[in-house]
């Protein structure tokens, strides 16, 4: 771990510009990384807080194949929907970049080379896995099949979604192209390869042995089960049609494999960043006196602590990253997160349904973030974070001393006279929880420094409930003037340390306690007087509004009309019958005819014995609809009959026909009669015991 960093390069995993983002990107990610940055900021440290989106690779081919547009639609449609989000949720990024510019794609090509003008990459032609139908070889994404490990059978190319692992398309058994639904082949083709296995050794000792106390227990997990199984050279190129040209020759067609470009994309956003700013960039990647910390999910581990290490390491002139600080992932309602099923809470459509309460949703995602093991979001739980504890705790402590200083005092802060020992006590310990804070955020255990926020806003609730200054104040108002000076002090403390946390709630407080928004972190310790007698501070406001139990049912019933449109798209149909003819349909003799007679076949629970007017004649039908009605229903009823159908003897009774029948959208059975409208939700498609039925 550095000590005393000049400077700090933070970055957050770059978003893939193929859809919006979800909460689990928010919890996992996001807010984690702003949280550090803001607190770095308050303390006074110089920072670089980068990200940008990822706007190459399949997966963007794939959706822009999909929607029937060019990838650099997509790109553009995504990047504003994302880049409005981060707007829309206070993520402070110094420098939001896109890997489609210019800077980013020239970056690139001068990294890849200097590894290959240093021969740090292995050239093999390998066979791939190709589409003959589509005439093209096909990228990881473009690939489904079953994976070696855990038998998935839905396992992409490059990494299988259920067990974790990383894959190569040429390990999936029973491999299918995504683009045509055909058995790929094999194809030779020549790619550059990062020899991983040449930095194993540096790898084991740099991690697991360097950094074996201050990294994350499930970081070291998961790069210790890669570097165990023994790495291998991975291709850093790609046969694709859109991204980073391979900038050698005899490499047409070939561009830079997604994962080796996107990394890099933290380097060409800090230039972009430096550039605009007037800054060096080198300084935040190439000084060791630069602290740099990579924030990201898990799937992403292998990338940010194997392979773009390995990278740095062979190009020679760039720091490594200090911490690595994954989290695992969030789940939903006890389901995993889908985009493709659409099992998320997007952003955008979040503030929707709760415009205003951007905080109330990274608080309940830092309460209950994922650090170490995979965790559940909860509309409930949403909902009791919100009402039992931001505004039942913090509201409630910064309503009733903004009330009563406007009540007593005109919003004037009063001047305190002698301080008793409890005063001195509460003051005392609101100076500490600075460090006790830092402690955790320090230690990327944003959770728990969330906790001591709240922990700060429980002393001033615990002081004003134990001094009760209400009934005080006929009693020795002077005595109250000392107590909501220093309940006071903690709403002032409470709004620097609240920033990084809940930064649109600490501008609100500064709006309404009308505070120096140029105090540090540090002055909470420091300073004897946070908010100074004879300020005024304005009027009450309502920080947090608690939200109803409606609200929150929508929210449900929103997830479960998702379940159900996810169990109708992925329910089978009967696959459609042999084409007809039209002299196969004219062979029908279809009549309306009028139910007379109507009973129950003896012995059989399903069967009615029907006599019907076709028009021509009178027959016997028998119809196993009794099940659905009785044979005083039927009787009257006009209906639709195939009368040229040869007899069918059933329990010894002849059925000289049949009735056309149906299911309607509400999914009952009703005849088809010409009549009325049955509104047939499916064509009929089969015969039994003498009734069509769907």
């Amino acid at each position: 771990m550095l000590e005393n960093p000049k400077r700090y390069t933070i970055t957050a995993a770059l978003p893939y510009t193929n859809g919006p983002i979800h909460i689990g990107h928010l919890a996992g990610v996001y807010v984690p990384s702003d949280i550090y940055a803001r607190y770095l900021r308050l303390q006074g440290k110089d920072v670089a807080f980068i990200c940008g989106s990822d706007e190459h690779g399949v997966a963007i081919s794939m959706k822009a194949k999909k929607e029937g547009i060019t990838p650099q639609q997509v790109i553009d449609k995504y990047d504003g929907i994302i880049r409005q989000s981060f707007i829309d949720f206070g993520i402070s990024f110094d420098n939001y970049s896109r890997t489609s510019s210019k800077i980013h794609h020239d970056t690139a090509q001068e990294f890849f080379r200097k590894l290959y003008d240093n021969n740090d990459f292995i050239e093999e032609v390998t066979e791939q896995l190709y589409d003959a139908k589509a005439d093209q070889f096909l990228a990881d994404r473009f690939v489904i099949g079953t994976c070696p490990k855990c038998g998935n059978e839905e396992a992409y190319g490059d990494q299988c979604e259920k067990c974790g692992s990383t894959l190569n398309a040429t390990d999936l058994i029973n491999p299918k192209s995504t683009i045509t639904g055909e058995t790929p082949v094999l194809k030779s083709t020549k790619h550059w390869f990062l020899p991983l296995d040449r930095y194993q050794a540096f790898l084991q000792k740099w991690i697991l042995e360097g950094h074996a106390k201050d990294w994350k227990t499930n970081v070291l997990g998961q790069v210790k089960s890669w570097l165990d199984d023994g790495l291998k050279p991975r291709a850093v190129t790609r046969d694709l049609d859109w991204g980073i040209d391979v900038p050698v020759e005899g490499a047409d067609g070939k561009k830079l494999y997604v994962w080796f470009d996107a990394p890099i994309g933290y380097i060409s956003a800090t230039k972009e960043w430096a550039a605009r700013e007037g800054k060096n960039w080198e300084d935040y990647w190439k000084k060791e006196d630069t602290k740099l910390v990579h924030f990201i999910g898990k799937d992403n581990i292998v990338f940010h602590c194997i392979i773009f290490p390995a990278m740095l390491k062979a190009e020679g002139s760039f720091i490594l990253p200090d911490n690595v600080p994954a989290n695992e992932f969030l789940n939903l309602e006890g389901n995993k997160l889908s985009t493709s099923k659409n099992w998320a809470v997007w952003l955008h459509e979040y503030l929707l349904d709760f415009p205003d309460k951007q905080d109330s949703l990274r608080y309940a995602l830092t309460s209950n973030a994922p650090e170490t093991k995979d965790n559940d979001f909860t509309w409930k739980d949403f909902q009791a974070r919100n009402n039992n504890e931001l505004a039942s705790i913090l509201g409630n402590f910064i309503n009733r001393v903004v009330v009563l200083t406007n009540k007593y005092y005109d919003g004037f802060v009063p001047t305190p006279n002698d301080f008793s020992e409890v005063d001195l006590q509460t003051l005392a310990e609101l100076k500490a929880y600075p460090a006790v804070i830092s402690s955790s955020i320090e230690r990327f255990r944003f959770r728990e420094a969330q906790g001591e926020l709240m922990n700060v806003a429980r002393l001033g609730n615990k002081y004003l409930a134990d001094e009760e200054p209400w009934k005080m104040v006929k009693e020795n108002p002077e005595r109250v003037k000392t107590q909501m000076y220093v309940a006071l002090q903690i709403a002032a403390a409470l709004r620097i340390l609240s920033e990084p946390f809940l930064p649109f709630t600490s501008c609100k407080l500064s709006g309404i306690l009308k505070t120096d928004l140029n105090l540090s972190w540090n002055d909470v310790s420091e300073r004897t007087d946070l908010i100074a007698a004879g300020h005024q501070i304005g009027a009450a406001e309502i920080l947090f509004a608690q939200i109803e139990d409606a609200e929150i049912q929508k929210q449900i019933d929103k997830l479960e009309a998702t379940k159900k449109a996810n169990v109708m798209e992925n329910q089978v149909v009967e696959p459609q019958k042999e084409t007809s003819t039209f002299e196969d349909f004219s062979k029908l003799d279809l009549r309306v005819g009028t139910i007379l007679e109507a009973e129950k076949m003896p012995k059989a629970n399903k069967l009615l014995v029907l006599k019907v007017d076709t028009g021509i004649d009178v027959r016997t039908i028998v119809s196993g609809i009794a099940e659905h009605f009785s044979p005083e229903e039927v009787v009257g009823k006009r209906v639709t009959v195939l009368v040229n159908l040869a007899p069918r003897a059933l329990r010894g009774v002849e059925s000289q026909g049949m009735i056309l029948m149906t299911n309607n959208a509400e999914g009952k059975l009703v005849f088809v009669n010409p009549d009325t409208s049955t509104s047939p939700s499916a064509g009929a498609d089969g015969v039994e015991n003498g009734a069509l039925i769907s």
